[in-house]
Formats: C-alpha cells, structure tokens, sequence
C-alpha cells in the first residue's frame, strides 16, 4: 500500500518540478525572443556574445545528456568495469575536441560544419553531404534523448505503460520545437546554462550521499557493489560485458573508437564554437567544459557502483531491462526508501534534473540539425543566395520536421540503453564528419570528390552496418525481436565504418580529375592558424 502512496507522492511532487522547469525555461525564451532581430547570424549563433565561461557551461549543458546522467550510471550498475567505458571515452574525447578541432573550426566557419569544408572546395556538392550527413548524426542523437525521457516518466507514473511514455515523447517532441523556433542560440544556450547548473548540483548531492553511506570509504562501496551484484569479484574487473568471445572483444574497441572520435564530429558540439567572439576564446570555453565534464564523469561512477551496491542490479533491471533508472532508484533509497519524506524530495528532485537535462540537449540537437537544414542543404539548393530571412524562416520549419522525425523514431527505440543508442549517434559521427573535417583542415591535396566521397563514405556504411546489425534484428534484445536480416556481428560499426570514412576520403582525392586548390589550402591555413578574416 505505501508503494502506491509513495508513488503518487513522487508524481505529484517530481511533475510540479518538472512544470517550473518548463516555466522558466519558456520564460527565457520568450524573454530573449522579444530583442532579437532575426537574422541569421542571431539565430544560428546568438550574436556570437557569449563569454568563455558562459559557452563552457553551455557545452557541458549541450555534452552531458540523459544518456550520460541515466544510461552509463545504469550500465556500471549493470555490468560494473565495462560500463566505465563510456565514462572514460566520453571525457578522453574532449582531448581530441580540444587539440584539433575547437580553435579551427572557429576561424574557419560561419555556423556549420560545411562552412569549414566548403571554404576551400566546391560548395554545392560539400554542402548537401555534410549537410545530411549532420542531420542523420543529429536524429540519432535526438532519439537516444527521447528514449531517456520515456523511461524517466514510465518510471515516475509507476507503471510502464505505453501511453504515458509515448506522450511524454511527444510532449518532448513538441517543446523543443517551440524553443528551437521561438529563441533560436540564445535562449538554448542558457536553458543549457541553468540545466548543467542543475545537474552538476544533483549530481554532486548524490555522490556525496553514496559516500556518506560508506563513511567516504570508496573500497567498501565497490566491494559491496560486487557482492550484490550475483557476479563477485568478475564485476570489477573487465569482460562482463565485452567479454568472452572475440566478437564481444571487437565491439569493445569498435565502441571506444566511435566515441573517442565521435564528439569532434558532433554538429550541435562544433555549432557552440560559433557563438563566441574568437578562436581563444573558444578554446578557452573547452577547457571550462572539459572541468565540468571531467568532474561529472567521474561521479557518474560513483552512482553506477553505489547504484550497484545500494539498490542492487536486480531490482535496476526489473524497473528498466536497459537500465535506464539506476540513479531515480539510488536517490529513492539514498533519501531513506521508499515510502520516505527525503526519497520522495530526492528522487523528484533527480527525475526533474534529468528531464532538464533531456529539453536542454534536445535543443541544442534541434538547432543544429535545422541550422543544417537551411544553411547547408536549402540556401544551396537555392543556387542563388537566400536571403537571411528567409533562410531562418526555413530553420523554424526544419525544427518542427526533424521533431517529428525524433518523436516517431523514439517511440519505435523505446526500449534500448539511452547509452549505446548515443554510442551508435557517435560512430555515424566520426565515419561521416571526423574524416572530412580533419582532412580540410589538415591535408594540402584534399579535393572536393575526396570530400564528398568521404562523407558518404563513412556515413553510408555506418547507417547500413547498424541496420543488419544484432541491435536491429536477429536477438531478443533488437528492435525487432521477430525477425532475422542480421548480416554485421558487432552492435557498433565504428571499428569498420570509420576507417572507411577516411579510406573513401584518400581515394577520391586521388583519383579525382581536379587539381587542388593550393592557393585556397593556404588561405583556409592561415585563416584556420591566425584567426585572420574571421568572421
């Protein structure tokens, strides 16, 4: 009996933080829609006015999504060593961000990743592929959130039942959209603000929590945590999960390299260099985000084993199979159980954090991908130049088609770990976007076939790879569970599809019948090195 009172305590209670969150989130936007001019270079990067402080904020906002919060808590609770792998590939990629991308990409570009490809290369072509291969990368991304969000109200209304989740993906759906299309940069970028403020304070009120309960002796929780977990001591060390057989080892490097790679490729992390005034500033706001990040990341292990220890991986995977509610769960008993004042506070508390954090990412998904839309793949199959206006207007719309997009897709994903669909997001990202990038910004004979042949060259076979992979068909845990076309052992294409995303990249330069342009390189190089001409 008190489940169901507890219950409705936390639904009462986490909906009320939830609907303030929502308050003041539309209150920002509407409160920094009414000074804007509308155009292009507002919307797509809001003025390019933020601080270095301001934007680190904003990125870790952007970085640290429900699949961090929820998923990699909920697989260290599950399979214990093997699920850290996300932690640390998350974190070791901003190293990558950092050393090759950030300051570059700020000099070279406008708002998108096309404009540092096309600076130097045929634009037509150059922009409709880096154009869709943006928007796949960002759908992906957009459905793994949506997932989060479906188990986190499943969780929060007591029951799994289809309905409530699939409207609160629609609702989801539908919210984005209004921030995208009424605040453009600006108001995202302080939704992401107040959002990593947020999680950064819950998550640190949980840690200290896990600590507290094992008198700060980290030895003692990860014991616990693996006598609970049915797995002794084999749950801290590697190979529970990509163990074993070689096809399990091969993902396991497949998936490090998606998402070491992956975050450089990631068009809503590349569009946030865009909104401050310069190249130090924005490698200055990397080193701010890599802080934070570096910091969550390292606590989200602290959850994962304290989820372990305390609720135990049983009771974690009888309310979400993926693992999705390991941390709602620990905040529960962390707060004194259920049936407790201080684990209804606390597990409202953390549902309604990691429902921010979901609206936040999303926005920023949603930006990128409607920026693309228009800026890469409309003004350019325009042929002539469409006019600013016009070109924000066609942003607007684009929220609202990729929104659809996202909300029909989550509801057919709904029951994946939010983690690993983000880890397929990555692998798309670093087949398709990685190798061009680089390539540009790097190497004096890349040609505009090169270009175009390696982001369809990383991007097809990714997407193709994943579709006859065992996360489509072929196990009970796929998709579509009743049927078979699985073709591809390994549940992440990164291992085979990144390499060809650079293979096609050389191959096409080589082959192709235009000479490069040395002059062009040049002036990218310096452009790209000095930060002159800048815009």
């Amino acid at each position: 009996m008190t489940g169901h009172q507890t219950t409705g305590d936390h639904q009462t209670l986490a909906l009320v933080l939830f609907s303030v969150f929502i308050a003041v989130t539309l209150a920002i936007t509407t409160w920094v829609s009414r000074d804007r001019h509308g155009s292009a270079e507002e919307f797509y990067a809001g003025g390019r006015l933020f601080s270095p402080m301001e934007n680190g904020f904003a990125i870790a906002g952007d970085y640290m999504s429900a699949a961090s919060f929820l998923g990699i808590s909920g697989l260290i609770a599950l399979f214990g060593y093997d699920g850290m792998l996300y932690s640390v590939g998350f974190l070791v990629a901003w190293l990558v961000v950092l050393m090759l991308v950030a300051e570059l990409v700020r000099n070279c570009g406008r708002f998108t990743l096309a404009d540092v490809v096309a600076a130097r290369m045929t634009e037509r072509p150059v922009r409709i592929a880096a154009g869709a291969s943006s928007v796949t990368v960002s759908v992906l991304y957009l459905v793994a959130q949506m997932v989060g969000a479906g188990s986190l109200v499943a969780l929060l209304l007591g029951g799994t039942s289809g309905a409530a989740r699939a409207w609160t993906v629609i609702g989801v759906g539908a919210l984005m959209v209004v921030y995208v299309s009424l605040g453009g940069m600006r108001a995202t970028t302080w939704i992401q603000i107040v959002k990593a403020v947020l999680l950064m304070a819950g998550t640190i009120a949980l840690t200290v929590l896990v600590l507290i309960r094992f008198h700060g002796d980290f030895g003692q929780l990860l014991t616990t945590a693996a006598e609970r977990s049915g797995h002794g001591t084999a749950f801290l060390a590697p190979g529970l999960r990509y163990g074993g057989d070689w096809t399990a080892r091969l993902d396991f490097v497949s998936l490090g390299l998606a998402l070491v790679l992956g975050t450089a490729g990631l068009p809503h992390i590349l569009s946030r260099f865009y909104t401050v005034p310069t190249a130090r500033a924005a490698r200055r706001s990397v080193v701010w985000s890599i802080g934070l990040i570096g910091g969550f990341y390292l606590m989200t292990i602290v959850l994962g084993f304290g989820a372990a220890a305390l609720v135990g991986p049983d009771t974690v995977r009888a309310s979400n199979a993926a693992g999705n509610t390991a941390v709602p769960l620990l905040a529960l008993d962390l707060g004194g159980g259920a049936g407790s004042t201080g684990g209804t506070v606390l597990f409202a508390v953390v549902a309604a954090v990691a429902f921010a954090t979901i609206l936040a990412v999303v926005a920023g998904i949603t930006l990128a991908s409607s920026a693309s839309v228009a800026h890469d793949l409309y003004a350019t199959l325009r042929r002539r130049h469409a006019r600013q206006h016009s070109e924000v207007t066609v942003a607007r719309v684009a929220a609202g088609g990729i929104g659809i997009a996202a909300i029909g897709l989550g509801l057919l994903a709904r029951d994946l770990n939010v983690a690993f669909l983000v880890g397929l997001a990555f692998a798309v990202a670093a087949s398709a976007n990685l190798p061009v990038l680089l390539y540009s910004l790097f190497w004096r004979r890349f040609t505009t076939k090169g270009a175009v042949w390696s982001v369809y060259g990383g991007l097809i076979p990714a997407v193709l790879l994943v579709l006859v992979s065992p996360v489509v068909s072929g196990s009970p845990e796929s998709l579509f569970p009743g049927v078979d076309f699985q073709l591809f052992p390994l549940q992440n294409p990164g291992l085979v599809s990144v390499p060809l995303g650079f293979l096609a990249g050389w191959v096409g330069t080589v082959t192709s019948a235009e000479p490069p342009d040395e002059a062009k390189h040049a002036e990218t190089e310096v452009r790209a090195l000095t930060g002159a001409g800048a815009v």
